[in-house]
């Protein structure tokens, strides 16, 4: 017998079988069901099972029976859903706090449909990215509404302790966290930046709290607060608990106020609200620039308005974007490509400023005129208030022209500072001594200066009772003096003149002296 036919007499018994166990043809209508196998099998274990039907005998003792081919499972239909709405709430992930207060911040929100639109507005435009962020730390979901509770969605919003940006980063915790705030751009704005130092701060609470609530607190309060808070609790024998600990009323409420958001969001129509659709898509690409470049420059070729440009990348203050500072930007996701295409074809200068360090301590006006611009301009666009000068190592914002055409340097575009001081006239000093029963209240009134500023001068306090004879001194305008003894000086009584002013006159009247009487 040849080797061919060897071969065949081996295979002829596999093909058999197989055939015998080829199931029989299903209806168009007819899903796919799953083998019953018990998960051990699957794992390798030994567990009996039943087959469909049994392979026939073999054609002879010498020959090896194939064994059936193994069952293949129907692979699970992953349908990513189109409401991010819904992708959020799948990955809802910390426990729930149900007390009055949540039920009262539903309440709440949900008699506000216009304040949920605006907020749900907002949010289109940057929830996809925090939620891409979220899932990708493995964090729960509940913290993609924690800008609800901060900042209503808005990157632009400061409160009244100076937290900014729509994680609302105090200036303090954003420098801890990289977050630049120079002259130019304030990173606790930007959304990527913000984004990123918000779950990387809420990540270090959690792992200092191992608790959500607590570290949600945290952030609101402060780690220090919320520690004093759990130890005072522990002296005194009580839970250490997010709802057990005493804290401010803003605090009390916070997890309360995400807690309502989000029973909103899993079951709206228990309060009769109607979320507005967000595509669970992104709305905006990240694009690099590898030069400075005007922000009108940027909407002009990306085609969009210069407010939209803004509303994406917020962090930005100035008309010009500075590449060593920030070499990314955001645009919307179908005008990226756009901008990317029409800036390689674009042929011209993209950048119409640069940025000048001030060499001294100098006025607005000395700046201008050694710059060649007009002082208003320069005021206007680094917004330096009246009566302010600027103190040297300031950087501003100037045209991009002569020796000043160059891109802004990396050490500027991250660490630009705007230094100002009062613009004050030069002073002198001049000593005044007390007359009996004076106040530094009346010496200030007598000399025209502030009592605040008198007693500081003299370290007193604004109270303080004077000595007859005791010497004060007093800081008054070059051009002003003061009396010795405590008189303001008088203003020189003018001399009488050899003849009377002349009297308003018609145009070629003639003006005639009158001689003073002996």
């Amino acid at each position: 017998m040849t080797a061919f036919q060897r071969l065949a007499l081996l295979l002829c018994p596999w093909a058999l079988a197989a055939c015998s166990t080829l199931p029989a043809p299903r209806s168009a209508d007819d899903s796919p069901t799953p083998p019953a196998r018990p998960a051990a099998a699957a794992a390798g274990e030994s567990t009996p099972s039943t087959p469909s039907a049994a392979p026939p005998a073999p054609a002879s003792a010498a020959i090896a029976t194939a064994p059936p081919l193994p069952s293949v499972h129907p692979v699970a239909s992953v349908v990513a859903p189109a409401d991010l709405w819904e992708r959020m709430e799948r990955g809802f992930a910390m426990p729930d706090l149900d007390n009055e207060l949540v039920q009262q911040w539903e309440r709440w929100y949900a008699s506000r449909p216009d304040y949920l639109q605006r907020m749900a507005d907002r949010a289109s435009k940057y929830l996809f990215h925090v939620v891409e962020e979220i899932e990708r730390r493995n964090l729960p979901l509940e913290l993609a509404l924690l800008p609800f509770i901060e900042s209503a969605f808005n990157p632009q919003a400061v409160s009244h302790a100076k937290a900014a940006g729509m994680w609302q980063f105090m200036p303090a915790t954003g420098k801890h966290y990289d977050l630049k705030q120079n002259a130019f751009r304030d990173d606790r704005r930007d959304v990527l930046a913000s984004t990123r130092a918000a779950l990387d701060y809420l990540e270090r609470l959690h792992r200092m709290f191992g608790d959500w609530h607590l570290a949600l607190a945290a952030y609101n309060w402060g780690e220090g607060n919320v520690q004093r808070a759990i130890k005072r609790n522990q002296a005194a024998g009580l839970p250490t608990g997010y709802p057990d600990l005493r804290m401010p009323d803003e605090t009390r409420n916070y997890v309360p106020k995400l807690q309502a958001v989000k029973n909103l969001v899993t079951a709206p129509q228990h309060r009769g609200v109607k979320l507005p659709v967000i595509g669970n898509h992104p709305f905006f690409d990240t694009v690099r620039i590898d030069r400075d470049i005007d922000v009108a420059v940027v909407a002009r070729l990306a085609g969009v308005s210069e407010a939209d440009f803004r509303t994406l990348n917020p962090s930005h203050n100035k008309p010009v974007i500075m590449a060593s500072g920030t070499p990314e930007i955001l645009l919307p996701w179908d005008n990226a490509l756009l901008f990317t295409q029409r800036l390689r074809e674009h042929g011209g200068p993209v950048a119409s400023w640069t940025a000048w360090r001030v060499p001294q301590d100098m006025t607005t006006a000395q700046a201008a005129r050694q710059l060649g611009w007009d002082e208003r301009a320069l005021r206007e666009i680094n917004r330096v208030p009246p009566r302010m000068r600027l103190k040297a190592g300031s950087t501003i914002l100037v045209p991009r022209e002569g020796k000043l055409d160059r891109d802004v340097p990396e050490h500027l575009a991250d660490n630009a500072q705007l230094l100002l001081t009062p613009d004050v006239p030069p002073t002198r000093t001049v000593r005044v001594k007390a007359r009996a029963g004076d106040t530094l209240a009346a010496i200030a009134l007598r000399h025209r200066v502030g009592v605040a500023e008198l007693a500081a001068w003299n370290k007193l306090s604004v109270g303080a009772r004077l000595r007859a004879g005791q010497t004060l001194q007093i800081h008054v305008p070059a051009t002003r003096t003061a009396h010795a003894g405590g008189k303001p000086a008088k203003a020189a009584a003018p001399r009488k003149a050899t003849a009377k002013a002349a009297s308003p006159r018609k145009p070629g009247a003639v003006r005639t002296a009158q001689a003073r009487k002996p």
